[in-house]
């Protein structure tokens, strides 16, 4: 269980796998019906926006040209596509209540356009926001940028009344960011999917045209959960483990001393697996 300076508490994320307002998408919600989906169980961070519209590579009438399931997780190559930070501050932002379904924010861009919109949310009932700092389908240098990311992280510190935390990737120098981290008051970090190239190099993506795509889930897991314990050894900033893909995964990661989960990816290929594993993990 991690507990934030407003008080929440939360031990189950879901990764920005329920849309803008951490409800489900609405294939998930008929789950709902069945009592195999719950949003009331995790913390549920909400899709990463960003300060303009970004078209990225997603349509809803063909999601396929952009996410491809495999063997134990997926890759996808959406791009960060969203309709912008000023669409959900009207659509969705004055809908949230955190009461009955707790939300996280989540953004991403540039310096000046990440303290707009974390002082933007001050307005809205969030439990938290996070700052994307790895996203592996945009043509950016912040996978590596560290300077970048503390700049970015610098902007939330000054903007936010909310706790914030920080979503990392496995090619980031955490050994640089992490006393930045600690000094501005982060409260938690989050593991992104992994580039590609990183998990299977040299064979070629099947979304190569779209850059190649995060590989996310069980296939994942041996790059960012490694990446996780490293960044647990050195840091009392609560990291939230990434990847869940099976039930017993739970126990294992437990066993490596975290104390909260991400559920990302297995919501695309299973949604019904995560809902059912939080009530069989609270039983025991």
């Amino acid at each position: 269980m991690i507990t934030l300076s407003n008080g929440f508490s939360f031990q189950y994320l879901t990764a920005c796998a329920l849309g803008y307002d951490g409800l489900g998408f609405p294939h998930e919600k008929l789950l709902g019906r069945f009592g195999l989906f719950d949003p009331k169980l995790f913390a549920n961070e909400m899709k990463t926006i960003t300060l303009p519209p970004r078209k990225g590579n997603w349509v809803w009438w063909h999601p396929w040209t952009c996410i491809r399931p495999m063997i134990g997780g997926s890759v996808n190559a959406v791009g960060l596509t969203n309709p912008g930070y000023y669409w959900w501050t009207e659509n969705v932002g004055p809908k949230i209540d955190s009461s009955k379904v707790a939300v996280i924010g989540s953004i991403y861009g540039e310096v000046e356009e990440i303290e707009e919109m974390a002082d933007g949310m001050n307005s809205f009932d969030l439990v938290a926001v996070t700052l994307n700092g790895s996203c592996p389908n945009t043509q950016s240098d912040i996978l590596r940028n560290s300077k970048k990311l503390i700049k970015q992280m610098e902007a939330v510190k000054r903007a936010t009344r909310h706790p914030f935390g920080v979503k990392l990737g496995v090619t980031h120098d955490f050994e640089t960011i992490v006393p930045e981290a600690k000094c501005l008051g982060v409260e938690y970090f989050e593991i992104n999917s992994v580039p590609w190239n990183i998990v299977f190099p040299g064979k070629k993506s099947p979304l190569a045209k779209l850059g190649g795509g995060g590989v996310s889930g069980k296939i994942a897991q041996p790059f960012t959960w490694l990446f996780a314990e490293k960044l647990q050894s050195m840091t009392n900033i609560p990291v939230i483990a990434p990847s869940v893909w099976d039930f017993e995964d739970l126990a294992k990661l437990r066993a490596k001393g975290f104390k909260a989960f991400s559920f990302g990816s297995v919501f695309l290929c299973h949604p019904w697996r995560p809902t059912l594993y939080v009530k069989k993990d609270k039983k025991r």
